[in-house]
Parts: C-alpha cells; structure tokens; sequence
C-alpha cells in the first residue's frame, strides 16, 4: 500500500472513474491521504462524483509518471468521522479554502479489497492487494 501511496502523491493528479447510471465518468483529482494504515481521497457532498459513489462505491483510478502507470481498482468506503476529513484537510491545507471538516460538505472515503496493479512497457506488470 505504501507503494501505492507513494506513486499517487508523486504524481499529483489521478483520474478516477465512476458509473453515472449507465455512463462512465473520469475527472482528475488530486488528494491521496494515508490515515490509521488506509488509503483516503476526498471530495464534497456536493459533486455529482459524491452521489455516483454513493450509488456504487467500485471504482477505479489512473495516474501516470515517468512512463509507469498505476490502475486501482477498489471500493470507496465513507469515513464520516471528523478526525478522518481533519486528518485530509491537514494534508492538503490549500484545500481549507472550500472545506472544513465540520462543514456537512467535506467528505473521505478510504479504499477497501483494492488491487493496485503497476505497469509499463518494459517490466512485468506488479500487483499489489489491500
């Protein structure tokens, strides 16, 4: 997982995908936060990324550095705790300008039964479970 952690926040910006009904969606997102030994990202209840989520939390993520890529694909579990969204806003204090971890917007979700898969065109592809 550290493995995992360490190429997302390197790259800085990530795509993740959802389901929209039917249609898939991907938009670039930017926070990855290792809290209590799980991976967290973050957004606003507001966004209709926040509802697709909620209508299926299996997702997955792609992010690309230095001619590798990372896929993950897992599944998005809410932590409503306030010591979690405090935990992401410290991180990303940038972020503080539009969230507040008492705000009733900001929302984390940790990854769960996530297979990380890390790929190229000139090694062998590694795979990585947490």
């Amino acid at each position: 997982m550290q493995r995992v952690y360490d190429f997302l926040k390197k790259a800085e910006t990530y795509y993740l995908a959802t389901i929209d009904g039917d249609q898939p969606r991907v938009r670039p997102f930017g926070t990855i936060h290792m809290f209590e030994n799980k991976l967290y990202i973050q957004t606003g209840k507001a966004k209709p990324v926040s509802r697709q989520i909620a209508a299926n939390p299996k997702v997955e993520l792609c992010a690309f550095q230095d001619g590798v890529w990372l896929r993950v694909a897992c599944e998005l579990v809410e932590d409503d705790r306030p010591e979690a969204r405090k935990a992401m806003l410290d991180a990303y204090p940038d972020l503080r300008a539009m969230y507040d971890e008492n705000d009733g917007n900001t929302q984390v979700f940790y990854m769960q039964n996530a297979t990380a898969t890390i790929s190229s065109f000139t090694s062998a592809p590694v795979v990585i479970r947490f």
